[in-house]
């Protein structure tokens, strides 16, 4: 059974930087598209950011592009999401995401079938 652990939300005030982990075996596969959604109170999940193993191509939701960076270290089976410049629109509730495959775009919650149990990014003003 896949399990995807994160680490790394928290507290942070507008402008600073939170980095994310998260852990799994399946990284080191090369045909997976593995990543970040979030979902903030009230609204639908969003994919933030993927990467696709095989060829390291990376997908940002536009929000993000120039902030967030996704990044995977093969070598201890990580997946990070470095996230600069935050601002409280960035508050929500982070998923480590991951399926077999390439990423589609667009994307949806239902494309990925391993969740992580989230972690909780909040951003004060």
């Amino acid at each position: 059974q896949v399990q995807l652990e994160e680490r790394g939300g928290g507290s942070v005030q507008a402008g600073g930087s939170l980095r994310l982990s998260c852990a799994a075996s399946l990284f080191t596969a090369n045909n997976y598209c593995i990543g970040w959604f979030r979902q903030a109170p009230g609204k639908e999940r969003e994919a933030v950011a993927r990467i696709y193993t095989g060829t390291t191509k990376t997908y940002y939701a536009d929000s993000v592009k120039g902030r967030f960076t996704i990044s995977q270290y093969k070598a201890n089976n990580t997946l990070y999401l470095q996230m600069n410049n935050l601002k409280p629109e960035d508050t929500a509730m982070y998923y480590c995401v991951a399926d077999g495959g390439y990423c589609y775009t667009p994307t949806q919650p239902s494309d990925f079938t391993y969740w992580g149990q989230g972690t909780q990014v909040t951003v004060s003003s």
